[in-house]
């Protein structure tokens, strides 16, 4: 048998769960931007690296403004920033979250912000170290004798931005699905027999989201065919773990 539910709180308290949870992320985003502003130049260098194996001999990154290149390393602080506190963002949401859930469901934080982490750090790594220097060395490719390459730096930390945080999240897909399926909204029969129709919007959105060619997109819609089939796994045993706690 489940727990009962905390009681109903007041609206009014929901927002001010809300604003201490968001005052604690900001804090923890501002201190993560001044210590990662101290290691601007090294973060961009980093997120450079695919980029600079590909690049001809005579390809260069420029900034075509005279505060671009400030900007530039302002967001780079800012980014990482993000990435490097995810965790204790993911923390807070839950605990936000945590007094409209069961007892026995609260015990689930640890494993939410450890997984949750292990697949954004997967699904950024999975771009960094494998799609990057696929998508660049296409993208570069179209490059002539005639046309060199001379990238904005401003223009490469947005696009390398995007893909990174894209695959980030889409790889928290069996976190998100084992959440949907502990509140009922899915179910492992559901997305077994949906199976074939995911595997088509896997492949649709791996060719919006990678550079038009095959090998890229194929490089995305693998993984994501097995997340989805790691996500059925997961929320069967869940639903099993359900059953016998019922029983």
């Amino acid at each position: 048998m489940n727990d009962n539910k905390e009681e109903k709180v007041p609206f009014s308290e929901h927002l001010d769960e809300l604003r201490k949870r968001l005052i604690r992320v900001f804090i923890a985003l501002g201190i993560g931007f001044i210590v990662c502003y101290l290691f601007k130049e090294k973060l961009y260098q980093f997120l450079t690296i695919p980029l600079n194996a590909v690049l001809p001999d005579d390809g260069s990154m420029i900034f075509t403004s005279l505060p671009e290149a400030f900007f530039t390393y302002l967001k780079v602080a800012f980014f990482a920033s993000i990435i490097f506190t995810s965790p204790f963002t993911l923390y807070q949401i839950w605990k936000f979250m945590s007094p409209g859930l069961y007892t026995s469901e609260k015990k689930y934080v640890v494993p939410f912000v450890i997984f949750s982490t292990i697949f954004f750090v997967g699904g950024t790594s999975f771009a960094y170290y494998l799609v990057f220097p696929l998508g660049f060395k296409f993208f570069i490719a179209f490059g002539t004798e005639h046309i060199k390459p001379m990238l904005s730096m401003k223009e490469y930390l947005s696009f390398s931005f995007k893909l990174l945080l894209a695959f980030g999240i889409i790889f928290e897909l069996p976190v998100f699905m084992f959440f949907l399926g502990k509140i009922g909204l899915v179910n492992s029969k559901t997305l077994i027999t949906k199976r074939k129709y995911a595997i088509l919007l896997v492949f649709i959105a791996a060719a919006l989201f990678t550079p038009p060619d095959v090998v890229t997109q194929v490089m995305m819609a693998v993984p994501l065919v097995l997340l989805y089939e790691l996500s059925i796994w997961i929320v069967k045993m869940g639903e099993k773990k359900t059953a016998v706690t019922e029983e």
